[in-house]
């Protein structure tokens, strides 16, 4: 599918209105594919996590199309603007980095940072998906596979995974590209957990 026309202008607006209405579907993210949903829906989140058969106690990453978003996620706006060049530095791009959530915030989000109280965000570098976000809000996206399974590196690989399980594909060819580099901004001084 080509990113331009109006067919995919269609598309997207459709794939939008089911993600707002808090449904999950396959899209190529910046690195490989993911299933992603609305990361502000419990009910969504949770539906990830068992159509995947992912982990109860990991987190997922979230992806985000602006710094400012951080703060929807109880992320002290100090830790943000002491980590503001860092994060400008590598962002819009494949890394993912994990922050703690304020200790009057972890409750409400428990759904989100699976009792670790910290959680991992992309801001990724693809106008496509930044369009999306946008509209969206931030979503969760772990890659599109079952647990302790390769990633899928196209739709048809994603159907076989998930079936009629999810509500949408949408196709970009195949992507082959590597998980992004995740550090993490936790302790106050950045450690790299995944390079």
């Amino acid at each position: 599918m080509s990113i331009d026309g109006n067919y995919v202008t269609i598309v997207i607006m459709d794939l939008v209105k089911i993600l707002k209405k808090g449904g999950v579907g396959v899209i190529p993210t910046d690195t490989l594919y993911g299933v992603v949903g609305s990361a502000f829906s419990k009910k969504t989140v949770e539906r990830i996590y068992k159509v995947r058969g992912r982990d109860p106690k990991k987190p997922c990453i979230i992806l985000i199309s602006s710094i400012h978003d951080l703060q929807k996620f109880g992320i002290s706006p100090e830790l943000i603007r002491a980590n503001k060049s860092m994060l400008e530095k590598v962002w819009p791009g494949k890394v993912s980095i994990v922050l703690p959530v304020e200790k009057k915030s972890q409750k409400k989000i428990t759904y989100l940072h699976r009792g670790v109280e910290s959680l991992a965000f992309r801001f990724p570098n693809k106008k496509a998906l930044i369009a999306i976000l946008k509209k969206t809000g931030p979503l969760v996206a772990p890659s599109a596979n079952k647990e302790g399974f390769p990633p899928a590196l196209t739709i048809s690989d994603a159907k076989k995974y998930f079936g009629d399980t999810i509500d949408f594909y949408m196709s970009a060819g195949t992507r082959k590209s590597k998980p992004s580099k995740i550090i993490s901004l936790v302790t106050g001084v950045p450690v790299v957990l995944r390079p």
